[in-house]
């Protein structure tokens, strides 16, 4: 197999990967948050505002984050992950 047949599968199989994975919504970064479906720049950064002061429990949690309703987090549902709360 060529070396540009072999960048491109591999390069193919990480942005399959990047789709699927999960988020942490009590640890991500602003950035990671901003893979997720509805959540931009200004979402993310209330997330990350919103997590100095408080600790998500489970998905519906976010729904507690101004701008942020339960139809972005049931979009998004699959891809939400809720990981120890590191305050």
């Amino acid at each position: 197999m060529s070396t540009l047949v072999s960048k491109v599968l591999v390069g193919s199989a990480m942005a399959v990967v990047s789709l699927f994975a999960s988020i942490d919504i009590n640890n991500a970064s602003a950035d990671e948050l901003m893979t997720l479906n509805g959540i931009g720049k200004g979402k993310a950064e209330a997330i990350v505002a919103y997590r100095k002061n408080h600790c998500f429990k489970n998905a519906n949690d976010l729904s507690s984050v101004k701008g942020i309703g339960s139809k972005i987090v049931e979009k998004n549902r699959k891809e939400i992950t809720v990981g120890e709360c590191k305050k």
